[in-house]
This record gives C-alpha cells, structure tokens and sequence, in this order.
C-alpha cells in the first residue's frame, strides 16, 4: 500500500510575522515547526505502512526551509520526502495550494491514501484537504479518528461529527484527513534520526510539475487578505458600586444609549 502524507511547515505561534505589502505570513527565517495536526496524519500513514507493506512519502510545499520538516517526518518513520518549493507558489491560498498539491501527487504517481492533518494552525481553514481530494478527483473522508478496515479496494472509517461519530465506507484511492483521537504520534528513534540525516530530499519547482501558471501562488489565488490589523483594545468597563436601584436606573439609560 502506498500512502502520501502531505504536511506543512507552519510558524511557531511565538513568531509569527506579516508581511505588510502582501499581507501575507513571513516564513523565511522564522522558527518553524510541522503543523500539529500532521503530526497525527504522519503516524497513521506510517501505521498504515507497518502493516501493509508499501511506502509513505512525505509532501510539503514550501520554502527551502521546509525541507527540515520532511527530514522530521522521515525520522518518524516516512520512507521519502518531496519538497515543492517555487517562488511561483509563493502567496499561494487554499484553492492555489491544494491544485498544486494535487499536481504534485499526480507526479508522484501510484497512491492507495492521502493523508493531510485536519486543519492547519496558522489557517485553521481546514480546506486543503478536501480541495486536494477534488482536484484529483477521488472521495475523501474529513475528520477521521480511527480507520477501521482497509483492503486493496476500499476503507471503512470513523469521522467525529458534533454529535459522536460516523461510520463510512469509502473506494480507494482516496483521501483522509484525520484529528488527534486517530492515534498517538511515535518520538523520533536514533535510527530513524540517522536515516532523515542521509535522506534525499527530492525538490520540485513549477516547471517539473503538468500546471498552468495562472492558477499559482497569488495569481491563482482568488481569495486574498485586503488587511490586517490588530484590533484596539476594549475600554474599561464601567463599575457600578453604589445604591443597587440607582445601578440599575444608570445601567437602564446607558442600554437606552445603546439601543437608540
């Protein structure tokens, strides 16, 4: 069985800085960690690995930088990294990610699952995911915390829904994103450190890749950040400490204000 995992190299919640013309997130030389939610996906594809059989590439899209993520991945037990890094992806929203993402998987090839973290936590769009899953054209599963069966044909899952949980049978190749009830994450072995060491990272740029240029990075982005700003902090609040009648008389006419 063959399995991708795609991860992204998100800011730590410490550091994170906006680039004030394209209002975009400042990734080059900030601290950077694999969103937490992949962390989860990159256990399960390895599970999924141990036992079936097969292999488990890591995918990421980023800057050069990134490249420290897959080596991550692969000392957590992934067997190959694919670094998709381009200025031509750079600004890149959801829609011009996933159909990016999608082309490269396309390159990759023979695939059984996709796996992809929930959401990620400097978007926390959760549409990634799914929108890689349209572009390729296959069924995907969102918000699963366990898989249940799984043969060369089709997968039984488990998706958390507001209200317990649902079970779905869906054909395979497919995609799933996964929450943090999916499993346990593993801690890098000292062999598995070794191998990320030696691993060769495979980059491919936009040129490598079967896409139309307009529908990349901010050109095939239709959704872009207008502004942002932070926002004023709230007045102090008024205390109302005497007769409790005459609180409530003046709160009375503050509401009226309100209201008027």
């Amino acid at each position: 069985m063959n399995i991708v995992v795609c991860i992204k190299q998100v800011p730590d919640t410490t550091s994170v800085k906006i680039d004030p013309k394209t209002n975009t997130l400042i990734r080059e030389g900030v601290e950077s960690i694999i969103n937490p939610f992949d962390a989860y996906a990159i256990e399960e594809g390895v599970r999924l690995r141990e036992r079936f059989g097969g292999k488990t590439t890591v995918v990421t899209m980023g800057p050069p930088q990134a490249e420290s993520a897959l080596r991550e991945a692969i000392s957590l037990g992934c067997d190959e990294g694919v670094l998709v890094s381009d200025r031509a992806f750079a600004g890149a929203d959801t829609l011009a990610t996933s159909y990016t993402l999608a082309k490269t998987i396309e390159r990759i090839g023979d695939y059984d699952v996709i796996l992809c973290g929930k959401q990620a936590s400097d978007g926390d769009t959760a549409q990634v995911g799914p929108g890689i899953s349209t572009h390729l054209d296959i069924p995907q599963v969102a918000y699963v915390k366990k898989i249940e069966e799984i043969n060369e044909t089709d997968a039984t899952v488990e998706r958390m829904t507001e209200e317990g949980f649902e079970v779905v049978k869906i054909q395979l190749p497919c995609l799933f994103t996964v929450v943090k009830e999916i499993n346990e994450p593993r801690l890098p072995s000292l062999k598995g450190k070794m191998k990320a060491k030696k691993a060769e990272i495979k980059t491919l740029k936009a040129i490598d890749l079967d896409v139309e240029d307009d529908r990349l990075g901010l050109t095939g982005s239709p959704t872009q950040v207008v502004r942002i700003f932070t926002p004023p902090p709230r007045p102090q609040g008024q205390i109302f400490d005497g007769d409790p009648s005459e609180s409530v008389d003046q709160l009375v006419e503050i509401l009226k204000k309100c209201l008027a």
